[in-house]
């Protein structure tokens, strides 16, 4: 299982956004995360330097929205509907996207739901349940 640090994320976040800036080539998944990287500029500064990225602390307390959990969610979301995995979440993301006329607001409303389904998983000992997920999605799809 692929399990990087957290130094290691924001390496690869500050990578794909130096790469992409100055024109170099970019591996399929860096294309991925530098295309999201262009939806949010304001994370820019945060990913131009790579040391204050390692050492910085978002923490909730401050207000600050954390750019590279942000960001790797949508990747993982990305990779998600990607594979269909689990399974249905293509089909409810196409549309709720659909329904919003957006992708992009799509992915932070699967965002959202991915984020109550880690917490369930977390507060009650229990494996991730897929099915939430999918259902939460579709929820928010036909509302």
């Amino acid at each position: 299982m692929f399990a990087p640090s957290q130094h290691e994320v924001r390496q690869f976040f500050c990578e794909a956004f130096r790469k992409r800036n100055s024109g170099e080539p970019l591996t399929p998944i860096e294309a991925i995360a530098s295309d999201w990287i262009a939806e949010h500029p304001e994370y820019h500064a945060d990913l131009a330097d790579v040391e204050a990225a390692k050492a910085a602390s978002f923490q909730v307390e401050e207000g600050r929205t954390n750019p590279f959990l942000h960001l790797a969610m949508h990747l993982s979301i990305t990779e998600q509907i990607g594979i269909d995995q689990p399974r249905g979440i293509k089909q409810a993301y196409e549309l709720l996207a659909h329904r919003l006329g957006s992708a992009h607001e799509a992915q932070h409303q699967v965002m959202e739901c991915l984020g109550e389904m880690i917490w369930a998983s977390q507060r009650n000992g229990l494996p991730p349940d897929g099915d939430a997920y999918i259902d939460c999605v579709r929820r928010r799809a036909t509302r």
